[in-house]
């Protein structure tokens, strides 16, 4: 240590005596370098002789750490472990490398310039975030309503001491002292100091405990938590209810499989039942579920599952096998002739209620019952399907009905073609197998209509030079018809049409003359009649006769005139 003059050592003295800066403290991380400031950073003072950095070692003692005079670098007079852990920057801040809980202490910048002398002492803390949050001593399983330890959370190596809090999926527990206990303890490192806090948690686990989260957590230095890795617990508990379910649910048909399941709600949960199958038990073990395979409709009925160590716990199910079953009569291909009748029956055994519909090729029919056939025709013909559902059951049967019959020929006609140049004879037929249509004279643009219901019709096309009669010829396996029409040739008709034009006008001429001759003797009866009325009228009025008379008979000679005008115009 450099000494000092007496006239040094009495400035100083009265400088110490005089000024004295008011206490700063400074926060620092522990292993990280820590900056004590002089006098907060300000300035070094313009006629700075020195400055000097000490300690306070306790019972008043203080250390010098460094001293720095204007102009010259920093010497280092410490001798302990901070020899090699100081530094001074030119505005006379001091570094201290690695600090730890030891460096928390008093540390004094004076600063000489002139005859003044200023000292500014700072407190320096070292802080540490705890090196690990661990969740240790953990329980494999929590009995319900049952004060249970859950684990122990240790902080470790932390200054201050660090506070830690639990949670329940992300939710703080209080402790109550009955379904929460939390104990705390705080150990000290006798070497480094730092501190580790132990924090003990107690719980009384229920039912809805099975998926909680506990975790542990303290705040670090600059606020943010630090949470542990959750943990989750078994709750155990004894069963209480069972319940009876069956897979598949909805709809059981005969032949299927079902498996009746007895779920318990105990944890664990137990692994031997008793099964009760149409009055015999069935005993499982390892396992909670009993399949039943192919059932009939015999099998609807209710099933019942236990506990086999507690056969009190019970449940039950009722189990209904559904079933539909279809007979139709006939159920294949059935051949009748035309006109014979055919009868249709239909069975149906079923486990409910259900609903017929039919379709004759594939379009539904609007009848309640079986279709009825009491004179068979070829439009009778075609595939029949029943449809009979039951809920979700659907059961399909169906017939071919085939109508056979020889062919007869059921319209023949003639019509002139367009332009009167030919002629178009139709010859419309009716049978099964299709007959084949055969004609007595040769022509041209034959045409043919689509074989439908046993009907097809046959056209050809003929311009005739001479009267004849055409035949058509129908015929299949089953027999043949045969069938003839008039036809004239076309001068013919055309000779024809114009003497029944001529007729025509000689004959308008009769009518007209005739009616014209009704007319003229009809004028003359009437004016024959007038003239006589009139010379009767006048005899009367001779004898003296009343006029009203004479009135009537003139009406009545009206009314006759008119029905005559009437009938002339007929």
């Amino acid at each position: 240590m450099h000494l000092l003059s007496a006239a040094g050592v009495a400035v100083l003295l009265f400088g110490i005596v005089s000024q004295v800066s008011g206490l700063e403290t400074v926060t620092g991380i522990y292993g990280e370098t820590l900056e004590v400031p002089c006098n907060r950073g300000v300035a070094q003072p313009e006629y700075l002789l020195f400055s000097q950095w000490k300690y306070d070692t306790g019972a008043g003692q203080a250390e010098t750490l460094m001293v720095k005079k204007k102009d010259e670098d920093a010497t280092v007079h410490a001798v302990d472990g901070y020899k090699t852990r100081v530094s001074m920057a030119d505005n006379a801040s001091l570094f201290i490398t690695a600090v730890t809980l030891k460096d928390q202490k008093t540390f004094t910048c004076m600063v000489v310039a002139g005859s003044t002398v200023n000292e500014y002492p700072v407190k320096v803390v070292v802080h540490k975030d705890p090196t690990n949050l661990e969740l240790l001593d953990q329980a494999e399983e929590l009995e319900i309503g049952k004060l249970a330890k859950i684990g122990q959370c240790n902080a470790i190596d932390a200054n201050p001491a660090a506070n830690i809090t639990w949670y329940k999926n992300s939710k703080i527990l209080s402790a109550d002292g009955k379904g929460i206990v939390i104990d705390a303890s705080v150990q000290v490192d006798p070497v480094t100091g730092l501190s580790t806090t132990s924090s003990t948690l107690k719980y009384s686990a229920g039912k809805g405990d099975a998926d909680a989260r506990f975790t542990c957590g303290t705040l670090d230095l600059a606020g943010q938590p630090q949470v542990s890795s959750p943990v989750t617990f078994t709750i155990t508990y004894p069963t209480e209810h069972v319940s009876l379910r069956m897979h598949p649910e909805g709809v059981l048909l005969e032949g299927d499989s079902v498996t009746l399941r007895c779920v318990a709600d105990g944890n664990p949960a137990p692994t031997t039942f008793n099964f009760f199958i149409k009055g015999e038990i069935m005993n499982v073990v390892d396992s909670d579920s009993y399949t039943m395979t192919n059932i009939t409709r015999d099998a609807t009925g209710e099933y019942k599952c236990s506990l086999a160590e507690k056969p009190s716990l019970e449940a039950s199910i009722n189990i209904t096998v559904s079933y539909l079953n279809v007979d139709l009569s006939p159920s294949a291909e059935v051949v009748k002739k035309a006109g014979d009748s055919l009868a249709v029956a239909l069975t149906v055994k079923s486990s409910g209620d259900y609903k017929v519909s039919w379709t004759k090729d594939k379009v539904l029919l609007k009848i309640d019952n079986e279709p009825t056939f009491k004179n068979l025709s070829y439009a009778d013909a075609g595939l029949y399907e029943c449809h009979v559902t039951l809920g979700p059951l659907l059961r399909t049967a169906s017939f071919r009905l085939v109508v056979e019959g020889a062919p007869v020929i059921r319209q023949l006609t003639k019509r002139r073609g367009e332009g009167g140049q030919h002629k178009v004879l139709i010859c419309e037929a009716e049978g099964y197998p299709k007959p084949t249509v055969t004609w007595s004279v040769n022509g041209t643009s034959l045409d043919e209509s689509p074989f439908i219901n046993g009907k097809v019709s046959h056209k050809i096309t003929v311009v005739p030079s001479a009267n004849l009669t055409v035949y058509c010829s129908v015929s299949n396996q089953l027999g043949q018809y045969v069938q003839g029409i008039n036809v004239s040739s076309l001068y013919e008709e055309v000779r024809m049409d114009k003497q029944d034009q001529s007729d025509d006008g000689d004959q308008t001429k009769l009518v007209v003359g005739i009616v014209g001759g009704l007319l003229l003797v009809t004028l003359i009866i009437g004016l024959a009649y007038w003239t006589y009325m009139k010379r009767s009228k006048q005899g009367s009025w001779k004898t003296g006769e009343l006029e009203n008379g004479s009135s009537e008979e003139e009406k009545k000679l009206e009314e006759k005139v008119e029905e005559n005008s009437q009938k002339a115009d007929m």
